[in-house]
C-alpha cells in the first residue's frame, strides 16, 4: 500500500476529531490565550477587573464580554484545516506551520479585540460598524494572509484537497 494514502487518512481523521463537539478543544485552548492578554492590555489603560473567567469589567462600569465568537475557534479550525489537507509537508513543518499560523491569529486576535474595547469604551457611535467590519470582512482576510504567508514562508507546492483529491483520483484510475 502506497505511505500516501495512510497519511491522508490520518490527517483528515484529525480534522474530523478536532471538530467533535463544536470545536472545544480550540475554545479550551484559546479563550485564557486570548482573554487574559487583552485584560492585561486593557488594565493598562483602565481600572479593569476580569470577571468570570470571560468579562472584563472596565471602569467598574462597562463590561466587555468575549464569547466564543470573538475567540474564533473557527479561524484556528480554518487554519488548522488548510495545513492538515495540504500533502507533502513533513511532520516537523506541519508542526512549525501550524503553531505559527496559531500564534500569529492570536496575536491578531488580541489586538483585534483589544482595539474594538477601545471604541466601545470610548463610547463611540462607530462601535456596530467597527464590530462588524473586523468580523465579517477582517477576519476572513486574516486568516487567508496568513495562510498565504505560510504557503511562502515554508514553499509549499501543493494545493489543500485538490492535491489529495487529485492523487486519489490517480490511484482509483491505475486500478480500474
Amino acid at each position: 500500500m502506497d505511505k500516501k494514502i495512510p497519511d491522508i487518512i490520518l490527517r483528515y481523521a484529525i480534522l474530523i476529531i478536532a471538530a467533535i463537539a463544536n470545536l472545544w478543544i480550540f475554545y479550551l485552548v484559546f479563550t485564557p490565550l486570548t482573554v487574559l492578554p487583552v485584560f492585561w492590555l486593557l488594565d493598562l489603560f483602565y481600572d479593569a477587573l476580569l470577571v468570570s473567567g470571560r468579562i472584563i469589567l472596565i471602569n467598574r462600569m462597562i463590561p466587555i464580554e468575549l464569547i466564543e465568537a470573538c475567540i474564533a475557534g473557527a479561524a484556528y479550525y480554518l487554519l488548522l484545516i488548510l495545513n492538515l489537507s495540504t500533502p507533502g509537508i513533513k511532520l516537523n513543518k506541519r508542526v512549525k506551520m501550524i503553531a505559527l499560523s496559531f500564534i500569529f491569529f492570536l496575536v491578531v486576535n488580541i489586538l483585534r479585540i483589544f482595539i474594538l474595547s477601545l471604541v466601545a469604551v470610548s463610547g463611540s457611535s462607530f462601535f456596530d460598524i467597527t464590530h462588524i467590519f473586523f468580523w465579517y470582512a477582517l477576519s476572513t482576510v486574516f486568516v487567508v494572509a496568513i495562510w498565504f504567508a505560510e504557503v511562502k514562508i515554508f514553499k509549499i507546492k501543493e494545493i489543500p484537497f485538490y492535491s489529495d483529491l487529485r492523487l486519489l483520483y490517480k490511484k482509483l484510475k491505475t486500478k480500474t
